[in-house]
């Protein structure tokens, strides 16, 4: 179906994808802030509590925390750094979708899974932009896998991989975990009917691992909250950390209790699929749609070769995350790995049983989804951030010679679809790391101001923000935080910088503030793209500024 020199070919090109946008500047909102999470932990060696600025944070446990701190430990403090455990819990997650893929079908199979997932568009930009849910990906599919390998293969170490794997996954976004990995296993249970493979004491084994796993996230949350019942958290006092963890946390996410609501649309979901599967949309909604027609149609009974782990798996967290009140599209990461298994299955199938008719028109797909992206790419490249440096251009040049040439080179069917639909994922997401978010980041006020405090030489402990507003990119690249204060807490400053936007500038001087000296950079919330900022004509209509007053 595709020959190890083209796939291995394909996988590095692929990690060096990876590679170049890990030295992108961090997003923000959640990346910035996670970052600057972690770095706390380190500057103040505690690496129980959690802190979100000035706030106790009880969102989120530790996982992720850990992680990143580990790395800066390592490594140092670095925006290339904090991406480490994310990057390598994503490469994680390709090994587990192969595994997985293999038990279920074959090797050809596992293979194919591992490409799909990390070309899949929302797997590639939360590789860049990482949030807890790389993490939690990576070690729920492999809980998944292994769990799967149990109940096939009666393994003991498998059980016990799958625990541990799953008090990770737990110990990094809490009840979700559970949901993601049970669910699945579940419809694996129902489907086979191998009930039996949990009557035993590996059972117990793998109850045990589990507890020993997430012991330390729940002991850092009875440090931080159970033993302070004193403390105020989102307007309630006397929060236990352990019974948020094990209970409210669910209920407050779909309900948006706490947290807030963004979406009421129970479609959300669907329609942000269609972006975040890329470039595998179409193939990944027909082997889904084949996948259920197929069950459908044998009224569920059990059908030696087939499985019903993945798009059972999928349609039940579908119908759950649907219901929650707060949505974003990177909720769906979660479901990535399985679709990916069962696009790599539908495709194998046409391969195995020579539907070379059905893969022709599956290849008018993948061609629009590929001159999409070409199409994209240009836009990007010459006229929403143009194209200054020459090595830019040498590599766009070879970009495009490359997929004209597997376009039109003469080989199998299946071969071309696979290395197609690579291919527009390869120039999409190298265009974004190499030229679109460097460009982009020009217009983050904190990570841009944090160049020119380096440049002036400014010192980072006399910056204050009389605002209310989060500035952890600031944070972040100046390695402390910017201090809170008031209007009245300045007057009894003097040498000292103030960080602000245009409504506090004019606060300011209103109060009577004067300052020798002004330091100021655009301000965009990038991870909001709209039509007036991408066309460069309208892009000062919608961009503010940021400042730095020296108040002498």
């Amino acid at each position: 179906m595709i020959s190890n020199l083209r796939y291995w070919f394909l996988i590095v090109l692929i990690f060096l994808v990876y590679v170049a946008g890990m030295f992108v500047t961090l997003f923000e909102n959640d990346s910035a802030q996670f970052s600057v999470m972690a770095m706390r932990m380190v500057q103040e060696n505690d690496f129980f509590s959690l802190f979100k600025g000035p706030e106790e944070y009880l969102d989120k446990p530790h996982m992720h925390y850990w992680l990143a701190a580990l790395s800066y430990k390592i490594f140092g403090i670095y925006d290339w750094s904090y991406r480490i455990p994310g990057i390598l819990a994503t490469l994680l997650a390709a090994y587990s979708c192969y595994g997985l893929g293999s038990l279920l079908y074959n090797k050809h199979v596992g293979k194919l899974a591992a490409l799909v997932f990390m070309t899949a568009q929302t797997i590639v930009l939360g590789a860049i932009d990482v949030r807890t849910d790389a993490v939690l990906t990576g070690f729920s599919i492999l809980a998944i896998w292994q769990l799967a390998k149990y109940i096939e293969k009666g393994s003991m170490l498998a059980i016990a991989i799958g625990a541990f794997a799953a008090g990770i996954a737990f110990s990094t976004k809490g009840q979700i975990a559970l949901l993601v990995i049970g669910l699945p296993i579940l419809c694996h249970l129902f489907y086979t009917g191998n009930w039996k493979a949990f009557i035993s004491w590996k059972v117990l084994l793998a109850l045990f691992v589990f507890t020993v796993t997430i012991t330390p996230m729940l002991y850092a949350y009875y440090l931080q909250f159970d033993l302070h019942p004193e403390k105020v958290i989102r307007g309630k006092d006397h929060r236990s950390g352990i019974f948020f963890i094990f209970w409210e946390q669910s209920f407050e996410r779909l309900s948006g209790e706490g947290i807030g609501k963004n979406s009421s649309d129970y479609f959300f979901f669907f329609h942000t699929f269609l972006w975040v599967f890329l470039p595998w949309t179409i193939l990944g909604v027909t082997a889904f749609y084949h996948k259920i027609k197929l069950f459908i149609n044998q009224k569920f009974k059990y059908v030696q070769g087939s499985e019903f782990l993945t798009v059972g798996g999928i349609t039940l967290i579908f119908i759950i995350i649907s219901f929650a009140q707060f949505k974003l599209p990177h909720y769906l990461n979660i479901t990535i790995p399985l679709f990916s298994v069962i696009t790599a299955a539908y495709i194998y199938n046409l391969y195995s049983t020579n539907k070379e008719k059905t893969v022709k028109y599956l290849m008018i797909g993948q061609y629009f989804v590929l001159s999409i992206v070409l199409i994209a790419s240009a836009l990007i490249c010459f006229y929403v951030f143009k194209l200054r440096n020459v090595v830019a251009y040498v590599f766009l040049i070879g970009a495009a010679i490359l997929i004209i040439y597997y376009t039109l080179r003469r080989e199998g069917v299946y071969m071309k679809l696979i290395t197609i639909s690579v291919c527009a994922s390869l120039l999409l997401n190298a265009v974004l790391n190499l030229h679109f978010y460097p460009n982009l980041l020009d217009y983050q006020g904190g990570s841009s101001m944090s160049k020119v405090i380096v440049e002036k030489d400014i010192p980072v402990d006399r910056i204050y923000k009389v605002g209310k507003d989060y500035t952890w990119s600031l944070d972040f690249y100046n390695q402390f935080p910017v201090q809170i204060t008031t209007p009245e807490g300045l007057k009894s400053k003097k040498d000292i910088w103030v960080y602000v936007n245009d409504d506090e500038k004019i606060m300011l001087q209103e109060k009577g503030f004067d300052w020798d000296s002004q330091l100021s950079v655009d301000q965009f919330r990038i991870t909001r793209l709209q039509a007036k900022f991408l066309n460069p004509n309208t892009r000062k209509k919608v961009t503010r500024k940021m400042h730095l007053l020296h108040i002498y």
